[in-house]
């Protein structure tokens, strides 16, 4: 690598904000020797060109010995930001490349076949004919080939021991603030009946239960997978005989060598007592039933697939918040990494903070506080009424909460969300939308990029702690490890906030409605960067509409004109009314919101005369349209 080529590197016409000072800050972090490189960036600073910057430093081959590494990798774990790359003209000359079950196999009668599922993958010695047209093999050979190569992290991590992508001289990861997490996901092992092919013929024993007197529930485990691991390793050998495969035995053969794998890894580490990774089990239905085998630290796993990939590492994120916590959570010498903070340039008055709290959004008091938060969002809508929203609603259960109240108050008809199956298809026709709808979203804290009139103001309607039923974080939270989950919630918020201000002249505002981000704040003051405190010290209490439905739908075509109670449905929950406990109406016994405002009248309307979501809308008319069969919905 040579770092004085750094700055030259730089792909766009011009330096924006601290762009010029941030290269040469870089530069001069590798050039000390340090082997790998944190860039503290905020959300808008272009961390992709620098970057691309940063891969120029990358020995080529007409510089370096045969034996040594030349050129770059990109890689991040989120699938948007490779669209991002891809669709940037500045980037071009990275070669993208993306898992085989994302390309159509080219041969007759195969254009709907995945690649990983094409007669390549199902017969014994296929030889393809026009291999040099797949667009897989194609886009591999020109990615494997190329100076720089850029694919998500997850295949990134796929092809560790790769003949074809093979160490290179420098590796650039981007949103690389949660790679611990990222690697504990990516080694975690589910035994499940969707997830083991082999599942009928092995029993499955409580492995808490079922521990010997000198073992516990993970010993129990490791002699578990022995067993399961010697059966799937027959069931393969079986399939791996037959000359040719349909495309469920195609798929029932991969997932076997996956799970394969999977097993000898974590067999291979739980009996290494130098391994610094500690293992845990989830299985809360017990015998018989599904179980999660998860790891704690996986620092030997980014090891191999990580760290020995490459000479020399750039890791950007804008929410890296304490050099050594990270170090020590992905298994780096804090003495060999250094960290190069990018100076935030994005005007305070164009970021602001609100402070709309409306009560704690903890479990126990969420049935309390959340139509509260409903009220507060028709409030903003009016206040923003010819402006897009987005609601962070944290979860699906919250999500449905919020989206049935904004129902009941009669502004269902501004309003669009999602669930776990359309999630991008909805996130798309919001973007697309001109009208100033309202998104209801969850997990979208991250790589969404909201410019300009895209996303004018958004809520974050709970402090995104970790789930503490989760086994990893208990065991965290038992050894004490506070510090850890504070910082991983307020890493969050600060990615949440960056969603709708995306350039110096941009602005949008963030307004708070749980009490715990208050308390959050306080109690990560410590790891909060300086730019994001400056938010936080300048945050306000606006003054906002009364409630209003009418105001609120002011900006698009559509009244609550009968009545409040017109999004009124059946709860998914409990299977009653969407309303208050016991059906009640949201109003108190005056008349009058819990805020003050006026209420809108909620008698008088049933369930079929209820007003739909944008979603609802939509794919009611994709059902009726004449060439709904064309789009998939007949």
């Amino acid at each position: 690598m040579d770092p004085s080529r750094i700055p030259a590197e730089f792909p766009a016409p011009s330096f924006r904000g601290a762009q010029e000072q941030a290269l040469a800050d870089i530069r001069d972090a590798f050039a000390a020797g340090n082997r790998v490189v944190l860039v503290r960036a905020p959300t808008g600073s272009g961390k992709s060109l620098l970057a691309r910057a940063i891969m120029g430093a990358a020995e080529t081959a007409g510089e370096a010995a045969p034996s040594e590494a030349t050129g770059a990798y990109y890689t991040t774990p989120q699938v948007s930001q490779i669209d991002d790359v891809e669709a940037d003209d500045l980037l071009d000359d990275l070669a993208v490349i993306r898992g085989k079950s994302n390309y159509d196999c080219v041969l007759p009668g195969e254009h709907d076949t995945p690649v990983n599922r094409a007669p390549c993958a199902r017969q014994q010695g296929f030889d393809c004919s026009i291999r040099h047209r797949c667009p897989y093999f194609s886009d591999r050979a020109i990615a494997s080939g190329n100076r720089f190569a850029a694919m998500t992290l997850a295949y990134f991590m796929r092809t560790a021991g790769s003949e074809v992508f093979r160490k290179r001289d420098v590796v650039v990861i981007d949103e690389a603030h949660g790679l611990a997490e990222w690697a504990e996901m990516y080694a975690t092992i589910e035994i499940s009946p969707e997830r083991v092919p082999v599942w009928d013929d092995v029993g499955v024993p409580d492995v808490a239960a079922d521990a010997g007197p000198e073992e516990d529930a993970v010993d129990r485990t490791a002699r578990f997978v022995e067993a399961l691991r010697d059966v799937a390793i027959r069931a393969k050998d079986e399939l791996v005989g037959r000359p040719e495969l349909d495309r469920e035995e195609v798929a029932r053969r991969d997932r076997l060598q996956e799970l394969i794998s999977e097993l000898g890894w974590f067999l291979e580490d739980y009996r290494d007592p130098q391994s610094p990774t500690s293992w845990v089990v989830d299985q809360p239905g017990g015998e018989g039933s599904a179980m999660e085998i998860k790891p704690l630290d996986p620092a030997r796993y980014l090891r191999h697939t990580v760290w020995d990939r490459g000479n020399r590492f750039a890791l950007l994120s804008a929410t890296i918040l304490s050099k050594e916590a990270f170090c020590r959570g992905v298994g780096l010498d804090p003495a060999d990494v250094a960290l190069v903070d990018v100076e935030h340039t994005f005007p305070l008055a164009n970021r602001p903070l609100y402070d709309v709290t409306q009560g704690s959004m903890t479990y126990e008091h969420r049935d309390e506080t959340t139509p509260k938060i409903a009220r507060l969002i028709v409030r903003l809508m009016a206040e923003h009424p010819d402006e897009k929203g987005l609601i962070h609603a944290h979860s699906y259960d919250i999500a449905e909460r919020i989206t049935e109240r904004l129902g009941e108050f009669g502004v269902a008809a501004r309003v669009r969300r999602h669930d776990r199956s359309n999630r991008d298809a909805e996130l798309e026709a919001w973007k697309a939308s001109s009208d100033p709808e309202v998104f209801v979203s969850v997990k979208m804290e991250e790589a969404l990029d909201l410019k300009g009139d895209l996303c004018r103001w958004q809520v974050v309607c709970k402090a995104p702690y970790r789930n503490t039923n989760d086994s990893r974080v208990a065991r965290r939270l038992a050894d004490g490890q506070w510090a850890w989950y504070h910082r991983t919630a307020l890493r969050t918020v600060i990615q949440a906030c960056g969603r709708v201000v995306r350039a110096p002249d941009d602005h949008g505002a963030t307004y708070l409605a749980d009490d715990s981000l208050l308390d959050l704040f306080e109690r990560a003051a410590a790891d909060t960067p300086d730019w994001f405190r400056d938010q936080v010290d300048a945050m306000t209490t606006p003054s906002l509409p009364a409630f209003d439905p009418e105001a609120a739908l002011a900006g698009v075509d559509a009244s609550p004109s009968s009545g409040a109670g017109a999004g009124r449905r059946k709860s998914r929950r409990t299977g009653g009314s969407a309303g208050a406990p016991g059906g009640r109406s949201s109003r108190d016994g005056s008349g009058q919101g819990r805020d003050g405002g006026d209420a809108t009248g909620d008698g008088g309307t049933s369930d079929d005369d209820t007003v739909r979501t944008r979603s609802e809308q939509d794919a009611e008319r994709r059902e009726n349209h004449p060439l709904s069969d064309v789009w998939g919905d007949g």
